[in-house]
């Protein structure tokens, strides 16, 4: 980014997209690659959508650049109705060394204040041995006082695996890490002595049972289309598993296959080059989002001289932790179904039939 879009540039943005709408304008989500609380022309650009008379919703802020508690009812007066805070800890020092807030006080008022009159969603990334253990407890316990509706707890990550792909890891040297389970347990422990709602990514909302919550829900496992065709799947280490469990109560017989990424949207084709191809078939399914084009991930894939069909699949089989903060479980099902119905259906669709179904 070259920097903050002028404020002229981004009403022009907003005029032109209501005038491509059809229906009723419903809410407004302030979102993009900057922090909104640091742009400079915020204060206008809030009062330009309150003039809308719609709800308003921040999808994500640092709230770095709150230096006065004021703000928060100015926000709320011009129609925010909700908003995604990343706080880090309730600790304003930790907030000053980890976050380089320059005024940690005022910003985590201003996140008390919105709690009292808005929807407030919490976010936090957890470094091991600096805002977890009683830190996080006591960010908890500060969280339910204010009122909070939920927190998201994202899983620091320092290696290539756990999804920095830019060529930047470690970005802290010697920095201890939580393993996938221990983080998980971590997030149940604290959703099962707090009010509320806590989730945590890669791993999990322990409300819904997600990711993969229709593991455990046999009578709509039996709705879901049988596989009737061999493909190979390639995804991330920790959907491996479960997504081979749910093919396989489908019929499958093929092999999902893990890459050392944890991540399957964060997949490139550095994660294919270390495929085992002797371990996948003909026909091989890999995540619809992944960071690799189809061409060059068929010749990765083809390198021992066995042509290979490479066929993206579904966007989402499953809603992450930060998706389902705001569902519910029939929503994050309904996701699931949809996601997996797909999925065979591309298989049967591009697969080697089972020979007893030719």
């Amino acid at each position: 980014y070259e920097g903050f879009k002028p404020l002229r540039e981004v009403a022009d943005d907003i005029l032109a997209n209501l005038q491509m709408m059809d229906g009723d304008l419903e809410k407004i989500t302030i979102s993009g690659g900057g922090d909104p609380s640091c742009y400079p022309e915020f204060k206008d650009l809030m009062e330009i959508l309150g003039s809308m008379e719609v709800p308003i919703h921040i999808g994500y802020t640092s709230g770095k650049g709150f230096d006065s508690p004021d703000i928060a009812d100015f926000m709320v007066d011009n129609g925010l109705s909700e908003i995604s805070f990343t706080i880090f800890a309730s600790d304003p020092a930790l907030r000053a060394k980890y976050m380089k807030d320059p005024t940690p006080e005022a910003s985590l008022e201003v996140f008390k204040r919105l709690c009292k009159r808005i929807d407030v969603y919490a976010a936090a990334v957890v470094l091991r041995g600096v805002n977890d253990g009683e830190v996080l407890e006591e960010t908890c316990r500060w969280l339910d006082e204010c009122g909070a509706k939920g927190l998201i707890l994202m899983r620091f990550a320092n290696r290539t695996d756990q999804g920095l792909i830019l060529g930047n890891a470690p970005i802290i040297d010697n920095q201890p890490l939580h393993t996938v389970r221990e983080f998980a347990e971590m997030v149940a422990g604290l959703n099962s002595r707090y009010k509320l709602k806590i989730n945590g990514t890669p791993l999990g909302d322990p409300d819904i049972g997600s990711p993969f919550a229709i593991i455990n829900e046999p009578d709509l496992l039996e709705k879901l289309p049988r596989v009737e065709a061999y493909a190979t799947i390639i995804t991330g280490s920790i959907a491996a598993r479960p997504i081979q469990r749910i093919l396989d109560a489908c019929g499958n017989r093929s092999w999902v296959y893990g890459t050392n990424k944890e991540i399957a949207c964060l997949i490139t084709i550095d994660d294919l080059k270390e495929v085992d191809l002797s371990k996948i078939g003909t026909t091989v399914i890999i995540p619809g989002r992944a960071f690799v084009h189809e061409k060059e991930a068929t010749e990765v894939l083809s390198a021992d001289g066995i042509s290979r069909t490479v066929i993206r699949g579904p966007d989402m089989l499953t809603a992450d932790a930060e998706t389902s903060m705001g569902m519910d479980k029939n929503g994050v099902l309904q996701m699931e179904m949809d996601g997996f119905a797909e999925l065979i259906r591309i298989i049967n669709m591009n697969g080697e039939k089972y020979p007893d179904i030719i």
